[in-house]
């Protein structure tokens, strides 16, 4: 899920900076129609879930039988998740090919995905796309501090056939050792391994959406670029990509300039003293991210690129780093402040996925999910392989891993990738979650707004749409979600940007109904974000025959 690096004393994912503060959200919980007894049952008992159909599948071949997954045989699912296939696939097809990425493919049975595959990336970089499926947006959904797993109502195979990959390579079941040092390289290798996989399972001809969060902000868009460049429909018929919580451009401008704004913002959760709020203030007008931000984060923008602000890591004394500063200063208040979602108090919650983070709480005793055998051959993986939700190797050392190497490609917010992404699709959705201290909202806003794409630089308005989730029947307690007008959105030129309110990074986890109509409006299901209709899986009947259901 997220990788973190040491950097004046703390761990920090990336070592990458990126703060929002959410302009005009306080007025995104106005309530939709009241609620009836017809349209939300409080009280459903989910003791036992909805049965599988078993029908006959396309996707069942000679080739694809090692890959099979029993359903009702994984540990600890007291259900049967469905039809799903995982293993090993080259990256190439050369005979010789030794490095191989990790997957897991659920097929969707929803009538309206039979010509789209839809593919899942978490970040780091070296971080497991696992980690999303088990916590965020798989099928059965073990989060943080829960019992056991659940069955997920939110689950995006509801809406299409899902594949989430393990890579580059190094990373989680992988096999093979790391080579690259750039993302032009970790693209052109996803894309070998996609070949791979289409033919394999038969899914030529069919659109691809791609998404992810966090790291993926680089991930995405270049694979994208590498899939518009293929030139080629069979394989790689880009129809759309959507990123939340995304890293994309200068961390310096995304992060420092916009700390001191994010805790006036929240200052009520932050809970920091006058003497502290005043000093960093003050900071922030000397290294002049006051007035930067002032200036840059306008709409329409200043025209022409922003000026590159110093980096304050390359001055000795690092006086401009304002957001190690309140991060200590938060740390103090709150020991278990969590940079992913800043409500978080103590204790910390045990994790199936492991220690990644400082403070992260693993118990005597405890085993990571994906690093047991029974776990690991149940899903075709290679048992005994000491997985981890986030890698140890240097992903990016090149074919000497060199371990002082980093990915060497600037933000794709930098170098034009996400503008040809952009003007190829018209379908990017990027959003953020704005409790997300570390790559919140408007850092990334103002690296949109640093772009130009489709004739014009950034949003000409604010971004203020209220975003509708739909009021939905089911009270999973197990997997539970909001509703009503939950953030903000607005869309431009083939881009959409939005905002919930009461998210963390991991939009699915947090907000798992904003979510799951981010992927409605991806595959164009609906048509906005204002959209106060149903989800397209409920149909308006609300009896037990859709994948979102009640019983």
């Amino acid at each position: 899920m997220w990788s973190i690096k040491l950097s004046i004393g703390l761990w920090l994912l990336l070592s990458l900076r990126a703060l929002a503060e959410s302009k005009n959200a306080i007025n995104v919980f106005k309530r939709a129609d009241a609620l009836t007894s017809e349209t939300v049952e409080r009280n459903v008992d989910f003791t036992h879930p909805r049965k599988l159909v078993k029908r006959a599948s396309p996707y069942l071949t000679d080739a694809t039988q090692k890959f099979v997954v029993n359903g009702s045989a994984i540990p600890d699912v007291d259900f049967d998740v469905g039809e799903s296939y995982a293993g090993l696939l080259p990256i190439s097809s050369a005979p010789d090919e030794s490095r191989q990425l990790f997957f897991w493919f659920f097929p969707s049975a929803n009538p309206e995905a039979s010509d789209e595959v839809t593919i899942w990336f978490n970040g780091g970089p070296g971080c497991s796309s696992l980690s999303g499926f088990l916590n965020e947006n798989g099928p059965f959904q073990w989060q943080p501090g829960t019992f056991r797993p659940v069955e997920n109502p939110y689950t995006w195979v509801n809406l299409t056939n899902m594949v989430w990959v393990e890579q580059p390579v190094g990373v989680g079941y992988t096999q093979g050792v790391p080579n690259i040092t750039d993302e032009i390289q970790l693209s052109q290798e996803f894309a070998g391994f996609y070949k791979q996989f289409a033919t394999t399972f038969g899914l030529e001809n069919r659109k691809v959406y791609l998404t992810g969060e966090s790291y993926a902000g680089f991930y995405v868009p270049y694979i994208a670029d590498e899939f518009i460049k293929q030139d080629d429909d069979v394989y790689f018929n880009l129809a759309g990509v959507a990123i939340n919580d995304p890293i994309l451009g200068d961390s310096t401008i995304a992060q420092q300039v916009t700390v001191v704004p994010y805790v006036d913002y929240w200052a009520n959760i932050f809970s920091l003293n006058a003497s502290f709020t005043a000093a960093i203030h003050e900071r922030a007008d000397q290294c002049n991210y006051t007035s930067y931000y002032n200036t840059y984060l306008t709409f329409p923008p200043p025209p022409a690129p922003f000026p590159v602000l110093p980096d304050p890591f390359q001055s000795e004394e690092a006086t401009c780093d304002v957001f190690d500063t309140v991060y200590l200063a938060a740390q103090a208040v709150n020991p278990c402040f969590n940079i992913y979602h800043i409500l978080d108090t103590c204790p910390f919650l045990f994790n199936q996925l492991g220690i990644v983070n400082q403070g992260d709480y693993e118990p005597p005793g405890a085993q990571v999910y994906f690093n047991r055998t029974d776990v690991q051959a149940a899903i075709n993986a290679p048992v005994g392989t000491n997985w981890m939700q986030c890698t140890n190797k240097n992903v990016f050392g090149g074919a000497t891993n060199n371990q002082s190497l980093s990915d060497r490609s600037l933000g794709p917010a930098s170098d034009g990738t996400l503008t040809r992404v952009i003007e190829a699709t018209n379908n990017t959705i990027i959003g953020a979650g704005n409790l997300d201290f570390l790559l919140p909202t408007n850092g990334t806003l103002m690296a949109l707004q640093n772009i130009t794409w489709n004739g014009q630089q950034g949003f000409q308005k604010y971004p203020a749409t209220e975003f509708y989730t739909p009021y939905h029947p089911e009270y999973n307690k197990g997997a539970l979600a909001g509703a009503g007008y939950l953030g903000l959105w607005g869309s431009e030129r083939g881009l959409t940007f939005y905002q919930v309110q009461l998210a963390g990074h991991e939009l699915p986890e947090y907000a798992p109904g904003a979510a799951y109509r981010v992927v409605e409006l991806l595959l164009g299901r609906i048509k906005s974000f204002g959209d106060a209709s149903d989800f397209t899986t409920q149909m308006g009947n609300f009896t037990g025959t859709s994948p979102i259901y009640e019983v």
